[in-house]
């Protein structure tokens, strides 16, 4: 019999326990909700609460000894190693639980697996409704997406009344003047010359 041993040992060693328990309450921060077996989630329960705690002390010394929150910030990370789970969990949760003394997280059993049968459960943060914050979410998308679909039909619109404009605007293009090249300049008094004297004897027959 295994007397004064305080906790569930969940047929794991005591390094592998350790390992369990700290991916399982990153997850919970992370998610506010997590499901699990009923034996995890009442040990974690035991696991993540006190680190709540630190989380709320550091909080109220912020104002007063930064060095005594930065110091349980350290203790946390030692055991919680992600750095996005220790942000939310000093920044966010410990706002959202600074007036609860205790009883952080709840368990709400869900029945039994169907594969071996363990009774699951459900465990959350009290001060957390997700239910809500995902039918929050829901309507934000079906907001956005309507939007998206009204502002094409706006823009067709305004082209449709731009067209006319535009085409009164347009002007028929003048056709581009060539370059004369240094070559061409000498050449064309020549041509000129022969022309002239062509319309002289062009005249001059005429008269005859």
């Amino acid at each position: 019999m295994e007397h004064r041993k305080k906790g569930r040992k969940l047929k794991r060693t005591a390094s592998h326990k350790k390992a369990l328990l700290s991916n399982l309450a990153i997850a919970l921060i992370l998610h506010k909700r997590i499901k699990t077996t009923l034996a995890k989630a009442k040990e974690l329960r035991t696991f993540i609460e006190p680190y709540i705690t630190k989380a709320r002390t550091a909080k109220k010394f912020k104002s007063q000894d930064a060095a005594k929150g930065l110091h349980l910030r350290r203790v946390t990370a030692s055991v919680i190693k992600d750095k996005e789970a220790i942000r939310i969990l000093f920044d966010e949760i410990a706002k959202k639980v600074a007036t609860r003394n205790g009883g952080y997280t709840r368990v709400l059993k869900t029945g039994f697996r169907y594969g071996d049968g363990a009774s699951e459960a459900i465990i959350e943060f009290v001060d957390y409704s997700i239910i809500k914050e995902k039918e929050k979410a829901a309507k934000k998308k079906e907001e956005i997406k309507e939007k998206g679909k009204e502002k094409p039909a706006e823009v067709e619109e305004t082209k449709e009344v731009e067209k006319p404009k535009k085409e009164a605007k347009e002007k028929p293009l003048k056709p581009k003047a060539k370059k004369v090249t240094d070559k061409e300049k000498k050449e064309k008094p020549k041509d000129t010359v022969k022309a002239k004297k062509d319309t002289k004897t062009k005249k001059s027959k005429k008269e005859e």
